[in-house]
């Protein structure tokens, strides 16, 4: 893609009835703002929008407005789902780590980062899993969130979508030391929304660290 979105004035769109093109998302979102491009991924067989879109902003305000105001309107009877597209909460792990499944060889980190880093910001880089001899991707990545509700918002909308020629999986880790257990636990996320707690007190760092 020749042009890099602003994720910070971006917002998702999601929920899309199957006859939603660009110009129609255009046409919506201009009534919030100025609006620079409108990505809406198709499927590679029947042309047909895969159900949700991306729309960048001239500012993150614009943006901002938009998830308030178009957030919910129906559009062919169906509610659009309009979200910030990049959270510009301190980034740090909470345990909101994601395993990427059947992805496509052609696929690299960039385009993994590209796409999932729509729904918030990453914790770090997404990695996927290489051959040390070879360095050829063995199918499956990881990709760590900042917030547990970017990561649902991730599985929600990517799990069994298209990316490059396969539908990727998309689910919580397993955690390394506990057998058969998953991130994205009540108890996880009890831990992160406390952090961001402490982290919203008068004098908590609330720069980004990148």
């Amino acid at each position: 893609m020749s042009h890099e979105r602003n994720q910070e004035a971006s917002v998702y769109v999601g929920n899309l009835d199957e006859r939603v093109t660009d110009a129609l998302v255009w046409e919506l979102m201009v009534q919030a703002g100025p609006v620079v491009s409108v990505h809406v991924p198709k499927d590679r067989v029947t042309q047909m929008n895969q159900g949700f879109a991306f729309c960048e902003f001239q500012s993150s305000e614009d943006a901002q407005y938009a998830a308030k105001i178009m957030n919910m309107v129906k559009v062919y009877g169906r509610p659009l789902r309009v979200n910030m597209a990049a959270s510009d909460r301190k980034v740090q792990d909470v345990g909101a780590k994601l395993f990427i499944g059947n992805v496509d060889p052609q696929v690299d980190e960039k385009q993994l980062h590209d796409t999932l880093g729509a729904f918030g910001a990453m914790a770090q880089p997404p990695a996927i899993a290489r051959d040390p001899q070879t360095g050829a991707s063995r199918g499956f990545a990881f990709v760590s969130y900042a917030t547990f509700e970017a990561a649902d918002w991730a599985i929600q909308a990517m799990n069994g979508q298209y990316l490059a020629n396969k539908p990727i999986s998309v689910a919580y880790a397993y955690k390394k030391d506990a057998k058969g257990e998953r991130h994205g636990s009540a108890a996880e996320r009890l831990l992160a929304a406390q952090a961001a707690k402490q982290q919203a007190q008068p004098g908590g760092h609330s720069q980004s660290q990148w």
